[in-house]
């Protein structure tokens, strides 16, 4: 609850506002069976003309103008503050996750997150909405109901005050049961976005490969795991319900009963038991009020702990003084220092394919390497070899657990995060056209000029089929391109690498799609045109690093050889290996 309080803060004032309005729409509201009482029974039977009724029928009519006016306002303003409100968690929820770690971003998990955003954010905006409005009528209506029939009949009264205490004890305890059955609903909606987001991304395989019954089935099991312990939160926390009608009804009866005997005697009045009939029902919605908003409470606290959970991270990855970090050996571009890194060191979390209670072994172990400024640098090895982890740790989305990475002569702790990233040209693998135009994916919000990106596109060797549409750059493209061929989307993706004319330019698989003459295009313009770049190529293809300055063999996270394809023909069994495998495939 402390974090809807804290995002409340700024309306607080409008919402004391709206309390009071909500107050004074149910005041009056609670004023009418009382004037009816009154209407029934010293009205009409002194009477001796029609004005009196007719007046006090006018006040009845005026009392529910009002009580409509102010409870519709009231509410209106409530949605308002709710409305505002939820964006503000969101867009605090979404900046967050964009400055994570990745270490951070592993123990979240995106499913998790995309739920936090979407159902959880959801949760919240509807509790907020609702205690502005029920939050005061329900109470209001519950003890203001039971004050006035005290004052119209006590013996009746009591009746009330025997079931009301029983009845708000009963709604509290299922209350308080049900916060962490929620947080176990929220749990398994994680793991349903989960399920849903790898068959809908992967939804190309599983045809290709004739597997929708068992994706069904496994979407199918994540979907009855979380509706089996929504129906398990539902009915606990529907259990005050059914309760509560019980006891009203009982109550009510007790009434009907009791008045009927004592309108016989003559010790109270047709008019109070019609007034006390009244403020039962009333008295039944306020007490079901309460219990909605008590079943919303465990939700929206459920939901805002998980929240809170992702906002209150503290930013890992923040720049360091100069003189907190290390002094760089040289001034080369690039500079890996003894560096040693696992994605996870704490046993408690999964992170990358590594299960709990499972023996870790680096995935980089002593790393040393250094790229002068417009060099270039390949990267060659097996998969899981830890290629894609340089990237990480150059681009500092992690920081090593040993040694130190430099780029430009400074360490990168030293960077904030946009002067680092600044500096980079990526293509990551397995990368992301997003669903708008060619234009937009290729500027992606930075200073592109059209020329820029026109001459990206001709060394990216993706200007031919981009013009070829009648659009042009501004033809949309389809959600992660899916309106695009795996070489077209590799080469949309290397322009939007090579626009901003960047120091670094990185290149990880990403001219794996791509023929082996596109491939070879590709490497001369690149060569020709960002010389001044330094170039970092990860590959699985032998060809596309033959010609970098220096180049680096992975296996397992170790470095098992360095230097110039001539000197590691020489030098490494396994470069040789690769070459003559991959020469004579490509020979054949």
């Amino acid at each position: 609850m402390k974090l809807i309080l804290r995002y409340l803060r700024p309306y607080r004032l409008f919402i004391l506002l709206v309390m009071v309005i909500k107050l004074l729409g149910t005041g009056t509201d609670l004023l009418m069976p009382y004037v009816l009482e009154h209407l029934l029974d010293h009205v009409i039977p002194g009477a001796a003309d029609a004005w009196p009724v007719i007046a006090w029928s006018g006040v009845m009519f005026l009392l529910t103008l009002i009580t409509r006016i102010l409870n519709i306002t009231a509410n209106r303003m409530s949605v308002r503050v709710a409305r505002d409100s939820a964006f503000a968690i969101r867009r605090d929820l979404f900046h967050t996750a964009l400055n994570l770690s990745g270490r951070q971003m592993d123990q979240v998990g995106l499913p998790s997150l995309i739920s936090r955003m979407t159902s959880d954010t959801y949760n919240v905006q509807g509790f907020i909405r609702m205690i502005q409005t029920m939050g005061i009528r329900a109470p209001i209506m519950l003890l203001g109901g039971i004050a006035i029939t005290l004052t119209m009949d006590t013996g009746l009264a009591l009746i009330l005050c025997i079931t009301a205490p029983v009845m708000i004890v009963l709604v509290c305890f299922v209350s308080w049961k049900g916060i962490p059955m929620y947080n176990e609903v929220q749990r398994r909606m994680d793991l349903l976005v989960q399920r849903m987001r790898e068959s809908i991304t992967g939804i190309r395989v599983v045809k290709a490969l004739g597997k929708e019954s068992y994706e069904r089935r496994r979407y199918g099991e994540a979907n009855a795991g979380m509706t089996r312990q929504e129906i398990k939160a539902s009915v606990i926390m529907s259990l005050p319900g059914p309760i509560v009608t019980l006891f009203l009804n009982v109550g009510l009866t007790l009434v009907v009963l009791i008045g009927a005997r004592r309108v016989n005697g003559g010790q109270t009045e047709p008019g109070v038991i019609l007034a006390f009939l009244t403020y039962f029902n009333m008295i039944l919605m306020g007490v079901m009020g309460l219990n909605r908003i008590f079943m919303m409470m465990s939700k929206a606290n459920a939901s805002a702990n998980r929240i809170g959970e992702v906002i209150d991270l503290p930013e890992e990855l923040t720049p360091l003084a100069e003189e907190e970090t290390a002094k760089a050996p040289g001034d080369e571009a690039l500079i890996f220092d003894h560096v040693s890194f696992n994605y996870d060191e704490d046993p408690s979390v999964e992170a990358h394919g590594q299960f709990l209670g499972e023996e870790r072994q680096k995935c980089l172990d002593d790393i040393s390497f250094r790229v002068r400024k417009g060099g270039s640098l390949g990267i060659i090895g097996a998969t899981g070899s830890g290629k894609t982890s340089i990237i990480n740790l150059m681009m500092r989305f992690y920081d090593p657990q040993q040694g130190h990475v430099f780029v430009d002569g400074r360490d990168v702790r030293a960077y904030h995060r946009d002067e680092l990233h600044r500096k980079f040209g990526v293509v990551f693998q397995n990368d992301v056209i997003f669903a708008d135009t060619i234009r937009e994916n290729v500027v992606f919000g930075r200073d592109v000029s059209d020329e820029m990106m026109e001459r990206a596109a001709e060394d990216a060797m993706a200007s031919g089929f981009v013009e070829s549409r009648e659009e042009r750059y501004d033809h949309r493209a389809a959600i992660r391109g899916a309106n695009f061929s795996g070489g077209q989307k590799q080469r949309l993706l290397i322009t939007r690498a090579l626009a901003a004319q960047p120091e670094i330019l990185v290149l990880d698989d990403a001219s794996s799609a791509l023929d082996y003459r596109t491939d070879a295009k590709l490497r001369k313009a690149i060569r020709e045109n960002h010389g001044e770049a330094t170039t970092v190529v990860i590959a699985q293809r032998i060809s596309s690093v033959l010609s970098m300055d220096e180049i680096i063999v992975l296996q397992e996270g170790r470095m098992i050889g360095k230097g110039s394809h001539r000197e590691l023909m020489e030098s490494c069994a396994e470069y040789r290996e690769i070459y003559r495998t991959q020469m004579s495939e490509g020979q054949e």
